[in-house]
C-alpha cells in the first residue's frame, strides 16, 4: 500500500516539477560604451592618415580619412587579398604554373619585366607583387583569376562592398591612374587589416630582397620600414604623379599588429616618417589585452536536465586596446544564471562578461552554453523518482 501510495504521488508531483522554472526572469545583456582616448592627437606632416590596430579594428589616429584619393600600387593590397582567398578557396595554388599575357608584359610602371609566355607559380608573382610592386605581377595574378583585368575589378569592388569599404572604386588591379580608380585612406586600413587576417601574407610583405628567374633578377621591397623598422610586416607602398607618396605600414609588437596608413605624402620621407611616428605612438601608448574572466567558469546546474549541469563559455574570442597607463584599472565582472532550466541549447546565453574601465564599458561579451542538455521526459523522471524509492529499500534491482 505504501509503494502504491508512492506511485500515486509522484504523478501528481511530476507536472509542477516540470514546469517549475518556467517563470524565471529573463537575462538581459547590458548596453555597449566606447572609451574616448585621453592622449594627444598627433602631428603630422601629411594631410591624409589613419592609424588602426588590426585585431580589433580600433581607429586610434585619423587625419582626412575620408577625401577621395588615388591610391597607386596600394591598390594591389586588393589583389593580394583576392589572390589569398583564391589560394585558400582552392582556385589556385602556391606552386601552380601561371602564364604571362601580353597585357601583362606591355604593362609601364613598376615592373618585374615580366615577357610573354612566360611562366611563373603563384608564389612567385606573390613575391613579384608584395617585394617589387610589379604591376606586370599584377596583372598575371588578376586575369589568372578573372580572367581578365575587368572582370577582376568587379570582384576587387564587390569585395570592397563586403568590407564595408565605402570611398572605393577600383577599374584596374595595379594601380596606374585613373580617374575613375579611387579609394580613401579609411578604406585602405580597412582592406589592409582584412590581408593581415591571412597569416601566410607575412611571408611575401616582409621579404627585403628576393629574385626571379633562378636568382639572375633581383627584387628589392618598395617599403624601407621592412629593414629597417623593428617588427614590420609590410604591406605596401604606391607612388605617382597624381597620388603622391603612399604607403600602407603594418608592424607587430607585443602581440599587437598595428597598420599606419599614409596617402599623398608630398615626398618620400614625410611618407615614411609619418608612418614610423604612428607606429611608435601606438607601441608606446597601447597595450592589447584579451577578454577572459579572472576566474574559471564553472558549470551551470540545469534544471530538470538529462546532465545535471552545462559548461558557459565566452561566446567569441575578443581583444580590446587599452592606453597603457590605464590598464592596472581595467575590471572584468561576471555575470552568469545560477541554474538554467533544460532544455538548453548550445550557445544559449547564460550571462556576460563586462570588461570596463572606470565609469566607462570597454566591450561586453556573452557567456554561452557549451553544448545542449535535452530536457528529461516524464518517463525519465518516473524512473528516476522509482530507483530512489525503491533502492532505498534494497527491495528492487536497477532498471
Amino acid at each position: 500500500m505504501k509503494r502504491i501510495f508512492c506511485l500515486l504521488l509522484c504523478f501528481l508531483i511530476l507536472p509542477i516539477t516540470l514546469y517549475a522554472a518556467e517563470d524565471s526572469d529573463a537575462w538581459k545583456p547590458a548596453r555597449l560604451a566606447l572609451v574616448p582616448s585621453d592622449l594627444g592627437e598627433l602631428t603630422l606632416p601629411v594631410d591624409n592618415a589613419l592609424l588602426m590596430e588590426r585585431d580589433t579594428g580600433k581607429i586610434l589616429f585619423e587625419k582626412n580619412a575620408d577625401d577621395r584619393l588615388y591610391p597607386a600600387s596600394i591598390t594591389k593590397i586588393m589583389t593580394l587579398l583576392l589572390t589569398m582567398e583564391a589560394i585558400e578557396g582552392g582556385q589556385l595554388s602556391y606552386d601552380q604554373k601561371l602564364i604571362v599575357s601580353r597585357s601583362a608584359q606591355e604593362l609601364g610602371g613598376s615592373t618585374a619585366f615580366l615577357h610573354e609566355n612566360e611562366q611563373y607559380t603563384v608564389d612567385e608573382m606573390l613575391k613579384a607583387v608584395a617585394v617589387q610592386s610589379a604591376n606586370d605581377g599584377s596583372v598575371v595574378l588578376a586575369e589568372a583569376i578573372g580572367g581578365t583585368q575587368e572582370a577582376f575589378a568587379a570582384m576587387m569592388n564587390r569585395k570592397a562592398k563586403e568590407l564595408g569599404m565605402t570611398g572605393t572604386n577600383f577599374v584596374n588591379p595595379h594601380g596606374l591612374d585613373d580617374p575613375e580608380h579611387y579609394t580613401t585612406t579609411r578604406d585602405v586600413a580597412i582592406m589592409s587589416r582584412e590581408l593581415l587576417l591571412h597569416p601566410d601574407i607575412h611571408k611575401y610583405t616582409s621579404i627585403w630582397m628576393d629574385s626571379l628567374r633562378n636568382g639572375t633578377f633581383t627584387l628589392s621591397n618598395t617599403n624601407r620600414l621592412v629593414r629597417y623598422y623593428p617588427g614590420c610586416t609590410g604591406l605596401k607602398t604606391g607612388t605617382t604623379d597624381k597620388a603622391g607618396r603612399c604607403i600602407s605600414a603594418s608592424a607587430e609588437k607585443d602581440g599587437m599588429e598595428m597598420i599606419a596608413v599614409v596617402m599623398n605624402a608630398e615626398n618620400t620621407d614625410d611618407r615614411y616618417d609619418s608612418a614610423r611616428k604612428m607606429l611608435d605612438y601606438a607601441f608606446a601608448n597601447y597595450a592589447i589585452m584579451a577578454v577572459w574572466p579572472d576566474e574559471v567558469l564553472v558549470p551551470v546546474p540545469v534544471l530538470l536536465g538529462r546532465e545535471k549541469d552545462v559548461q558557459p563559455v565566452l561566446s567569441r574570442d575578443e581583444k580590446i586596446i587599452i592606453e597603457k597607463h590605464k590598464k592596472a584599472s581595467v575590471i572584468k565582472n561576471v555575470t552568469i544564471a545560477q541554474d538554467v532550466q533544460a532544455p538548453v541549447s548550445k550557445g544559449q546565453q547564460l550571462g556576460e562578461i563586462i570588461v570596463s574601465c572606470g565609469d566607462d564599458i570597454l566591450v561586453t561579451v556573452p557567456i554561452t552554453a557549451g553544448n545542449d542538455v535535452a530536457r528529461l521526459t516524464w518517463w525519465d523522471v518516473f524512473k528516476t523518482m522509482i530507483k530512489k524509492l525503491f533502492l532505498s529499500e534494497g527491495n528492487l534491482a536497477p532498471l
